[in-house]
């Protein structure tokens, strides 16, 4: 009875209609599927590598992750929209939303071990524009509904930098102000 169980645990894992990936240290341990058509990925391409091969940049990747330590709940649990990196395929290099939200297994020791859904967002959200590493992450936190206070302190810097950053952003999308930015943001 029990291996019927564990093949149907994992016909449920492989055939999800999300992207699923199980994690230890920031390394892919295992993907479904749906994460292999998302990222144009064969299966050898992602297994034991870092998470870092789906991020535009290192610094990306980095900083990130030290957001994810930062804002888990008290659950381990941890969500975002983000710019992502298809990984292979006809589409290779090419920038992408995507929503994550995931669960690290300890709440205490955040990359340790977690699982991380990946819904890819660019059939209702394009990027029209280039945007830098940093523009691509305020851009997250500010379709989050967060202030340049709570950005700066998310991310490190004053609230005054995050503002410049917004400006350029307005400037890119051609929104006059910030709720249009989002709205623009969201409609791609």
């Amino acid at each position: 009875m029990a291996a019927s169980i564990e093949l149907d645990y994992r016909i449920a894992f492989d055939q999800a209609p999300i992207g699923l990936i199980l994690s230890r240290e920031r390394q892919i341990v295992d993907c479904n599927r749906e994460v292999l058509a998302i990222f144009g990925a064969h299966r050898e391409q992602l297994i034991g590598r870092s998470f870092e091969v789906l991020y535009p940049t290192a610094d990306e990747f980095q900083r990130t992750g030290e957001r994810i330590v930062a804002s888990l709940d008290a659950k381990g649990r941890y969500a975002d929209e983000r710019v992502m990196k298809r990984v292979d395929g006809p589409a290779r290099g090419e920038l992408f939303w995507c929503h994550v939200s995931g669960r690290a297994l300890d709440p205490k020791a955040p990359h340790a071990a977690g699982i991380w859904a990946f819904e890819d967002l660019s059939a209702r959200r394009k990027l029209k524009v280039e945007f830098t590493a940093r523009e691509r992450e305020i851009a997250a936190l500010l379709i989050e509904g967060l202030t340049s206070k709570q950005i700066g302190k998310q991310l490190g810097i004053s609230p005054r930098t995050v503002d410049v950053y917004r400006a350029r952003l307005m400037r890119k999308v051609g929104a006059a102000t910030t709720p249009e930015l989002v709205n623009k943001l969201l409609s791609g």
